[in-house]
């Protein structure tokens, strides 16, 4: 069994990267994996664990798993929060506050100007939900699909450079926030010029070779709802906003999990917006609550991590990961430039949640205690 976890582990990975060939969910794929992994360690768990008899093997599996999961609970409690936030601004069109300022057609300047909003907005906001609205403007702004794609790949660029300094910015560095491998504070001074360079090496380069104009779509007045009035529009924005520049002060403060303050931060907001409809007809202003919202927050994702920490947390448990980070730091003398650029490039292929996610089960504390270097590497790489 102990060779099964691996085995169940590495079929599981693959059917996450190869989701669209095999036209699965990778959230069914994760969920999968996560249970199997702990059922083999279960099965197996005399010779894995040590453990002698079913009553030791189920206590002991009992407390490794409350464990595990109390981290777990702790990120997923977050994503759901600030997912939800950041929908119930959609629904207000509260980005609108932004892109409505925006009136060039000139190729460099609308790629500076698109870019630099990214790179802040997914600093509050996180990258995967920037580039969803980010995507979205763009279809508003260009109408040519060659010119589209090449924005599009730059806000992918943006937003992941953008994520990488900012502890709620990317789900992975929200994962090391959380664990107490990387402070708010830290994260943000070290990491944020690193970032910056990594947006600016690629724009400057598209600036001197992707010159001209681009032709803006016409536009369309599909309204399926009451217009907003701009005064809600820009509360809901700039109150949910500040709500999520709010949650590391907020930890600093009072030293509760991030999960804590994100949750003040919906409980406000769904405060303020069940106050500002509530005079309303409830047909017209129920896709503005956090109710109509919540059908629209990517649940499946959350599942995904939900899955793939489990999995991570049983070879864990196992040992695998220990073994795993004793190998590497043997091969490379400890190099932790070349295991974090491995990590970084590796990414590029499979999802960066488990890579992270093992990285953090390999080495504890005593080998690379908080703020160090290899943790902000890997949350940069």
């Amino acid at each position: 069994m102990y060779i099964a976890m691996i085995i169940i582990f590495v079929i599981g990975y693959a059917a996450i990267a190869l989701e669209h060939p095999l036209k699965i969910d990778k959230s069914a794929s994760a969920l999968l994996t996560g249970v199997l992994v702990w059922t083999a360690l279960v099965i197996g768990g005399d010779a894995i664990l040590g453990a002698k008899g079913i009553q030791d093997i189920t206590h002991h599996i009992d407390h490794e798993i409350l464990h595990h999961l109390s981290e777990i609970g702790s990120i997923l409690f977050f994503l759901l929060g600030a997912m939800t936030i950041v929908e119930l601004i959609d629904a207000h069109e509260g980005f609108r506050v932004v892109t409505d300022r925006i009136k060039t057609t000139d190729r460099v300047k609308l790629m500076w100007i698109l870019t630099i909003l990214t790179f802040f907005f997914s600093a509050a906001l996180d990258n995967l939900t920037t580039s969803i609205v980010m995507a979205a403007v763009l279809k508003k702004l260009i109408k040519d699909k060659k010119d589209l794609w090449f924005f599009a790949g730059m806000i992918i660029i943006a937003a992941n450079a953008g994520g990488a300094w900012s502890p709620i910015g990317d789900v992975t560095t929200i994962m090391l926030w959380i664990g107490g491998q990387l402070t708010a504070g830290n994260v943000i001074v070290e990491v944020f010029l690193p970032s910056l360079a990594a947006l600016l090496a690629p724009l400057i380069f598209v600036s001197f070779t992707y010159r001209g104009n681009i032709e803006r779509p016409e536009e369309e007045f599909q309204r399926t709802h009451e217009p907003i009035p701009n005064w809600e529009r820009n509360l809901v924005f700039f109150l949910g906003v500040s709500m999520l520049l709010f949650v590391p002060i907020f930890k600093t403060v009072t030293h509760l999990p991030p999960f804590m303050g994100i949750l003040l931060g919906l409980g406000v907001l769904w405060l303020v917006t069940e106050i500002l409809h509530r005079t309303k007809n409830k047909h017209h202003y129920h896709h503005l609550t956090v109710v109509g919202t919540l059908r629209e927050v990517d649940v499946p994702s959350v599942l995904f991590f939900l899955g793939i920490l489990l999995a991570v947390a049983g070879l864990q448990t196992a040992g695998h990961l220990e073994q795993l980070a004793t190998a590497l730091d043997n091969t490379f003398d400890g190099n932790i430039y070349i295991v974090n650029m491995l990590i970084g490039i590796l990414s590029a292929i499979v999802d960066n949640v488990p890579l992270v996610a093992g990285a953090m089960g390999m080495y504890d504390f005593s080998t690379y205690p908080v703020d160090d270097t290899f943790w902000e590497l890997l949350a940069y790489c």
